[in-house]
């Protein structure tokens, strides 16, 4: 309700002047609903609850990387349904990311179009953060990238898992943006291998005991060679997960007067592709290391279809610009619905089952 009555005025707004006012009243009820000595409202485990890579999701339902880029609204966004949220992308040093304009909705085509380039505040204002919701519950992970002008790009993502692996409940290789120049060369098998040996290393000196699984996070735009590769590599190196999607460089017919910005596009036009990655995905690890939907999912019934196409969980977030926040809990619900319909004890019977 409260979204549906800020909309016009946030839509007035220039798209990244909204998104920081959209972080700011989620930071003011968070505030406010803890002064007045409220209960937690994070989401209760129920019929949706699922089990991956060791953690326990209440719901599978999540918040994708790229809107708290700097983990202010952790906590605000679990009270609000979602199952689990991930913050960042966060860089070892902050950076003010690329020029503005650079967030743009496409409103006619219900789709977001960003080059926003890792701006974020580093990893100390995140480490700050994260460390005074320590104990705090609910399931947080930590989104993980390279600053731009990095000479060891490789060191840069092995000292943020040095740095905040003890306050995540997992880690996100993000090597699929397509906003920082070269970064998407680290998917290549040969490099992507020598990340993640410095990644898992790195977690591995600071924490010996329950340390973070870690995620990959990949791009749509994958040949097939190359999704073969990620997936051997994910299954040798034993990775907690697979988030699939990144943004798509890829441009369908589009509507927008925004249509030929450059950068990453998400939301419905993403759709599709996303939803043949996961396809994709599926049959090359054989269904033997979980995966993680996001683009383009929009309702139950989109995320309910990434599921049976193999997803453990799935992740919005351009969806929530035109629907707002709370359209985690009403997607959460939906799948329980669909469920149950489709005769369904657990999440876990519906993953791939299409």
């Amino acid at each position: 309700m409260l979204f549906k009555l800020a909309r016009p005025a946030l839509f007035a707004l220039d798209s990244e002047t909204g998104h920081r006012l959209a972080i700011a009243g989620l930071k003011a009820l968070s505030e406010f609903g803890s002064t007045r000595g409220a209960p937690s409202s994070l989401a209760q485990p129920g019929a949706t609850a699922i089990e991956v890579a060791g953690l326990n999701f209440p719901n599978p339902v999540g918040v994708a990387a790229g809107f708290d880029k700097d983990a202010e609204v952790p906590d605000a966004l679990l009270g609000m349904g979602f199952g689990f949220t991930e913050v960042g992308s966060i860089t070892p040093r902050p950076q003010v990311g690329n020029p503005k304009p650079r967030l743009f909705r496409l409103v006619e085509d219900k789709a977001v179009i960003n080059r926003m380039g890792f701006n974020n505040a580093g990893g100390e204002a995140a480490l700050e953060r994260l460390s005074r919701r320590r104990g705090a519950g609910g399931i947080v992970g930590v989104n993980i990238g390279a600053n731009k002008d990095s000479q060891d790009r490789i060191a840069d993502y092995a000292a943020m898992a040095t740095l905040l692996s003890p306050y995540a409940s997992y880690i996100a290789v993000n090597v699929s943006s397509p906003n920082t120049p070269g970064l998407r060369a680290l998917q290549d098998e040969s490099a992507l291998t020598e990340l993640i040996d410095g990644v898992i290393a790195a977690r591995d000196a600071v924490i010996s005991k329950d340390a973070p699984p870690v995620f990959l996070k990949v791009a749509p735009d994958l040949e097939p060679d190359d999704i073969d590769a990620v997936s051997r590599i994910a299954l040798d190196k034993r990775l907690g997960a697979l988030i699939v999607s990144n943004t798509t460089i890829t441009r369908p017919a589009l509507a927008s007067r925004h249509a030929g910005e450059t950068g990453g596009l998400s939301g419905e036009p993403l759709r599709t592709l996303a939803l043949q990655r996961i396809r994709d995905f599926r049959v090359a690890t054989g269904g033997a290391i979980p995966l993680i939907g996001v683009g383009g999912i929009a309702t139950a019934d989109h995320a309910w279809e990434r599921i049976k196409a193999g997803a453990s969980l799935v992740q919005i977030y351009s969806a929530m610009v035109y629907e707002g926040p709370g359209l985690g809990a009403r997607i959460a619900s939906g799948i329980e619905r669909l469920m149950k319909r489709e005769g369904f004890a657990t999440i876990a019977e519906a993953v791939g089952s299409e």
